[in-house]
């Protein structure tokens, strides 16, 4: 009885307050309608203006110091002279042109007038201090700098790429640094903050090896990680991980390639090498096939098919029956000496060269060893063509000890030649005998691993 005479009180209570204040209740209802409606429709302008933090967390492989960071970093925080495309063309940046003078040992910028530094400083001839060596410099006005070189030097262009910057480490990019940590003299982070928008940031954070970036990932500790050579992760891969979301592209910085010891007394005959090239297979499952010392898209390339080695076993069993040292009865045996993120492509290779009736063994080694009879490693591709240091009989980084007077006197053109065109020659030359001598087969460019922590 007594829950019944509650129940009526309730319901006399609610009639009385909705005659009271029934049209104030209708408007709000009706206004929520209208505001609600009105918001929906516009959701995506407002969004827009809406301010937040775009905050990237970065993952990198690698130590470096506070003058070696990587290229990506670097040119986010400041620009150079000039600017170079991934074929190797140059064009202007922060000089508007330049004049080559005096058979390329002179060199005069004009600088872009009104730029200034993050820090607001206005950048002018004084702000430039590369710190070259055998280069001199003057600088008649604000806005015009001239190096004299001792010695006439062509890839010079591609050197002035290098981003200015002033003391502080303070740049004319698109960021600036915010704070860097420090491990002794190695960078465990940093952090970008964008000069364009007030809340953009990017913050990087270095690790010593792939395993430990991995799980840095997997921890939450970054939002992605650049420059993966595969996805393995435990018994699984993070292209089966939900919310992450993977990007593959084709590291055009470095060529996997097989350097073979030219003084070892089986592989000093070339014949035996360009056997041992011919036998290798079209593809490599770990990155884009590469025969040529230049990449596929280089200027410097030549336009014939003379770069294209396809696997031929005819034609290396025939190069191998010419040869003295592979045809005295014994079976040719090798030791593939490899870095141990290529030993997969090491087993490849081997499999390979079980169907000319050779032999190879493979023992992984943590660097570029000082003896060897094959090593299979890479080497960084510069933006200019220019590889005087790797096959130069003179240069220390020879590791196969090559020589050979034709590539040494067009290694030596090479760099001194301004013209471009002349240049495509000579490097031409350069690829069609270095091919033809094969003190090394080159490989693959490798595949290179984006992955991001998708919403």
């Amino acid at each position: 009885m007594i829950f019944f005479k509650r129940k009526r009180l309730i319901i006399w209570l609610l009639k009385a307050y909705i005659k009271k204040h029934g049209k104030t209740i209708i408007f709000f209802f009706v206004a929520g309608i209208f505001v609600f409606s009105f918001l929906f429709l516009t959701k995506d302008i407002f969004i827009g203006k809406v301010p937040f933090v775009q905050k990237q967390t970065v993952g990198l492989v690698g130590s470096y110091d506070i003058n070696s960071l990587p290229a990506e970093i670097l040119l986010s925080v400041s620009k150079g002279l000039t600017t170079v495309d991934n074929k190797g063309n140059i064009s202007p940046s922060l000089a508007s042109f330049w004049k080559i003078e005096d058979n390329g040992r002179k060199y005069t910028f004009r600088l872009i007038k009104n730029v200034v530094f993050s820090d607001g400083e206005k950048f002018t001839s004084k702000s430039i201090n590369y710190g070259f060596s055998n280069v001199s410099t003057q600088r008649p006005d604000d806005y015009t700098i001239v190096f004299r070189l001792k010695d006439n030097y062509s890839p010079f262009l591609v050197t002035v790429s290098r981003p200015i910057f002033k003391k502080g480490f303070v740049g004319i990019g698109d960021y600036k640094i915010k704070n860097i940590n420090l491990n002794g003299s190695f960078v465990e982070s940093l952090s970008l903050s964008s000069n364009k928008d007030k809340y953009g940031s990017i913050s990087y954070q270095f690790y010593p090896t792939q395993a430990s970036l991995k799980t840095a990932y997997v921890l939450g500790e970054v939002s992605q990680v650049k420059g993966l050579t595969d996805l393995k992760f435990k018994n699984s891969s993070f292209s089966s991980f939900k919310s992450t979301k993977v990007t593959r592209a084709i590291d055009n910085t470095k060529l996997v390639s097989l350097f073979y010891n030219t003084k070892d007394g089986t592989l000093s005959d070339n014949r035996v090498r360009k056997a041992l090239t011919y036998a290798l297979p079209d593809s490599f499952p770990m990155g884009l096939r590469n025969s040529s010392p230049f990449p596929p898209d280089s200027w410097a390339r030549a336009e014939s098919a003379v770069s294209e080695i396809r696997q031929d076993y005819n034609h290396s069993k025939l190069l191998l029956s010419e040869s003295q040292t592979a045809s005295d009865g014994a079976k040719l045996s090798f030791e593939i000496k490899t870095l141990p993120q290529y030993e997969d492509a090491a087993k490849i290779i081997v499999d390979s060269w079980k169907k000319l009736d050779v032999n190879a063994t493979v023992k992984v080694v943590d660097s570029i060893p000082s003896s060897f009879q094959i090593f299979l490693g890479d080497f960084n591709l510069s933006k200019d063509p220019d590889e005087y240091p790797l096959w130069h009989s003179s240069q220390p980084n020879n590791i196969t000890r090559y020589k050979n007077l034709r590539i040494d006197k067009l290694l030596e053109d090479g760099r001194k030649e301004v013209s471009i065109e002349e240049r495509k020659k000579i490097y031409s030359s350069f690829e069609k005998y270095i091919l033809d001598d094969s003190p090394a087969s080159f490989l693959y460019l490798p595949y290179s691993f984006d992955v991001v922590r998708s919403n």
